[in-house]
């Protein structure tokens, strides 16, 4: 039986299903962890009329390393970081690679650059491609007016459940794709078109000079090496 279309979803169900492949891990392994069917894992994802019980929620959520406020949803119009800092953590650098594979291949992050008023911070989607990092922003954006300029971007994440994350910074020179044939083509390949709307089809390549990344380590947290 195939999937239900993505907006079929009931709003649990998406959470999880996000929060597991951030993770990495199979439906079998999430059930595995929440002593649960992995048919009932697929249900909860798949059908807007799932509804699981408190106690099922507790041990899903402790299966995803997170928790039952952040698969309903209590959290989601609140700032990360929230939590209090933990008690035991520790400050590590990444390296290049490691940094990369944070990124992965696409995601939402944030750029810095200088304005006529004043530094400038902007959210934006992102793609990964060799090494460079492609934006798409409207034709006279802030970005936009940074060609030729050196620019910061940002992707962070934050844990709140175990008061952990990982930060990721870029340092480097921003360019337009001035041929519209490729511009046209990475956009056509980018997983996502602008969260902010059309009329965002200026393509900008930022090829960093510098790769540094910083990640918070909580000793006993899942994943985590003390």
């Amino acid at each position: 039986m195939p999937s239900p279309p993505h907006s079929a979803r009931g709003d649990i169900g998406r959470r999880v299903a996000t929060r597991r492949k951030q993770l990495g891990l199979s439906r079998q392994d999430v059930a595995l962890r929440a002593a649960a069917a992995p048919g009932y894992i697929e249900y909860v994802e798949e059908q807007p009329s799932a509804a699981p019980g408190r106690g099922f929620l507790l041990r899903l959520a402790d299966a995803l390393e997170t928790t039952v406020e952040e698969l309903a949803g209590g959290t989601e119009d609140l700032p990360a970081g929230l939590a209090r800092a933990a008690s035991q953590a520790r400050m590590a650098e990444l390296d290049e690679s490691e940094s990369w594979a944070l990124l992965g291949d696409h995601g939402v992050g944030r750029v810095a650059l200088a304005g006529g008023d004043g530094p400038v911070v902007l959210p934006l989607n992102y793609q990964v491609l060799a090494g460079e990092v492609m934006f798409s922003t409207a034709e006279h954006s802030p970005l936009a007016m940074a060609d030729g300029t050196e620019i910061a971007f940002e992707a962070d994440h934050i844990d709140d459940a175990f008061s952990r994350g990982w930060s990721v910074l870029l340092v480097g020179p921003i360019r337009v794709v001035l041929d519209e044939d490729v511009a046209r083509r990475l956009r056509q390949e980018a997983y996502s078109a602008p969260w902010a709307g059309e009329e965002r089809e200026h393509v900008m390549v930022l090829a960093p000079r510098r790769v540094t990344g910083r990640r918070i380590i909580v000793r006993g947290a899942p994943g985590d090496v003390g």
